[in-house]
């Protein structure tokens, strides 16, 4: 697809659309992008989006686990949102928490919520992911998933020039498949990946 002046690209396998790479954002461009966002950790409906992905995860985790929330922003409020919870945080996020130290350690879970649409490396991102999860653990993933291609060009994700991969619930269960996760879509938008136990 040609939008914009720019070209999209759809995997035929996983069902991925994705930007060309030579039109991804730079890195100076994402944090200025990023700085526009208003993410409020005082913000009552922030955090009732955040809900979203909290409250199913929070449903399938037993007491006091250890946790990531990879690429958590500028306030980290789902971290907070976890301890409040009786969980362990750790965070990282490479414009606004760039400790990388926090990526050599498996987790219980891991958080990435309004984050996947923005790897340029996807596959790159996934594998470390994995590597990161203990068996038995979960992967919880909020973006907005994309519907019909009718409505790409004029969809409100799209518009957005950090946003270079979006998904569908299909794609996200390709994914589960290859790393043989177990893998819930318990509301729009949301995917709860199980690493195996074996």
């Amino acid at each position: 697809m040609h939008i914009d002046g720019v070209d999209y690209w759809r995997c035929e396998t996983c069902q991925a659309t994705y930007l060309d790479p030579a039109a991804r954002p730079s890195h100076e461009r994402e944090l200025a992008e990023y700085q526009l966002h208003n993410n409020d950790v005082a913000d009552a409906g922030y955090r009732n989006f955040l809900a979203k992905v909290a409250t199913p995860l929070l449903a399938r985790l037993a007491p006091a686990q250890s946790g990531l929330d990879f690429g958590c922003g500028p306030g980290a409020l789902l971290a907070g949102m976890l301890r409040e919870a009786g969980h362990t945080m750790a965070v990282y996020d490479p414009f606004f928490s760039p400790d990388t130290s926090v990526l050599h350690t498996q987790y219980d879970f891991i958080t990435c919520t309004e984050v996947a649409e923005h790897f340029h490396r996807p596959a790159d991102e996934f594998r470390r992911l994995d590597a990161m999860l203990k068996p038995g653990g979960w992967l919880a993933i909020m973006t907005c998933f994309q519907t019909d291609d009718a409505r790409f060009a004029n969809w409100h994700y799209r518009r957005d020039p950090t946003h270079v991969v979006f998904y569908r619930a299909a794609t996200l269960q390709y994914l589960a498949k290859q790393y043989g996760w177990e893998c819930e879509i318990p509301c729009t938008n949301v995917a709860l990946m199980k690493k195996s136990s074996g």
